[in-house]
């Protein structure tokens, strides 16, 4: 399989046809690359930039557009569309962002690629998509992979909004908090503080300690701007390894370990099913869907299961071993091999796990409500506490 084009992040300055300045970031392979795909919006390239963040590994297809493109394969292409035409329908729904990736798969499919060729051409596209259009060019069914895809990508993005709903409503409470806290230490302490020392109160030490730091940040807000500006950029460049650590520390947390569980068979499943479907090899599937795993014990136990696979072993066996899975799963993984009929079953377990996902998020949600209150609350009220300490410490007899 090739290897997709590397791109990197420019920061480019365009000029449109009537003559207008255009500034705008974009990924591309090379200038020349950003060029030509500049020229396709009317823009001609005057200078660009290379960043230093957001290179690497080409930018991906995103998943609305991924659904909204195999949905449109799978619609014309059952109607007998030719494929030129239909990447053009394509193109007008998706986002701007992915619409030159588009027109040029149809330049390339219109010049006698095939479409998984010219997808790899582009990039953008993970090898599940590119397996499953590769298989389903040689079995001709090309819309009924396209509806599988667009079926593993809704899910997919269910999942991502369910993960969202989880997040927001802490985020929003523990960020207001994060704001009165702020207020509080770098105004309301430090104009305290001082009134309390003109009254040569005797304060509590702990009255003490708030004072101090409220009047130590005040006096070095731009150190503390700088510190955390550094942070978030720290954080920014090492995304990965912030969302690695979160989810090791989430894996050993019952209610999140079982929700990220059923979000990776989700996911494993739904791209099992699609691929088996389309005419992958099941041991060719197992090597594509166990690379979309992130929990490291899972992964291991399914990459031994293709392993010995490969070598002769009886898969029934192989799928007992597999203990990262529920034992219901397997069960009815085994029922579905012994009866010969494994991709409905990997269809039927993804959606019996989108559904768990909904239940579990429902459950965590409910779990996080208070305790984010609870957090804001044991945030706020040592500084509440030293305030009124303070103030009846100080209030004359």
């Amino acid at each position: 399989m090739a290897t997709a084009p590397v791109q990197r992040q420019f920061l480019y300055r365009a000029m449109t046809m009537t003559g207008r300045p255009r500034l705008g970031l974009r990924h591309a392979k090379d200038q020349t690359t950003l060029a030509d795909d500049l020229r396709r919006r009317d823009l001609l390239l005057l200078h660009a930039w290379t960043l230093p963040i957001g290179g690497g590994a080409d930018a991906k297809v995103p998943l609305k557009d991924e659904a909204a493109l195999n949905e449109q394969i799978h619609v014309l292409q059952g109607r007998g569309v030719p494929l030129v035409e239909t990447l053009e329908v394509a193109s007008t729904v998706v986002s701007s962002n992915s619409r030159m990736r588009i027109e040029r798969l149809r330049e390339l499919v219109g010049a006698g690629s095939s479409f998984a060729q010219a997808c790899e051409q582009v990039g953008g596209f993970d090898d599940v998509t590119i397996a499953v259009y590769r298989s389903a060019e040689r079995t001709g069914d090309l819309s009924g992979a396209a509806h599988r895809l667009a079926q593993a990508a809704r899910r997919r993005l269910s999942i991502a909004g369910k993960a969202g709903t989880v997040l927001i409503y802490p985020s929003i409470v523990l960020s207001i908090a994060v704001v009165l806290i702020s207020i509080l230490l770098v105004v309301v302490v430090p104009m305290l503080a001082s009134q309390f020392a003109a009254m040569n109160a005797e304060l509590p030490w702990y009255s003490q300690i708030v004072f101090n730091l409220g009047v130590g940040l005040r006096e070095n807000g731009r150190l503390v701007l700088l510190l955390i500006a550094a942070i978030l950029v720290a954080i920014l460049v090492g995304w990965r390894w912030v969302v690695r650590t979160l989810a090791m520390i989430g894996r050993k947390l019952p209610a999140i370990r079982a929700l990220l569980l059923a979000t990776e068979m989700t996911r494993f499943f739904s791209v099992m099913a699609a691929m088996t479907k389309s005419g992958v090899t099941l041991a060719e599937a197992l090597g594509t869907a166990t690379g979309t795993i992130s929990d490291p014990r899972l992964r291991e136990q399914l990459a031994h299961l293709r392993k010995r696979l490969i070598e002769g072993g009886i898969l029934r066996q192989l799928i007992e071993q597999v203990d990262a899975l529920p034992l219901a799963t397997r069960r009815l993984m085994i029922a579905a091999e012994r009866g010969g009929d494994l991709d409905s079953a990997f269809d039927a377990l993804a959606q019996d796990a989108a559904e768990e996902v909904e239940r579990r998020s429902s459950r965590l949600l409910a779990l996080l409500e208070p305790a984010a209150i609870l957090v804001t609350f044991g945030l706020l009220a040592p500084i509440i506490i030293s305030i009124a300490a303070a103030t009846f410490a100080a209030r004359p007899f």
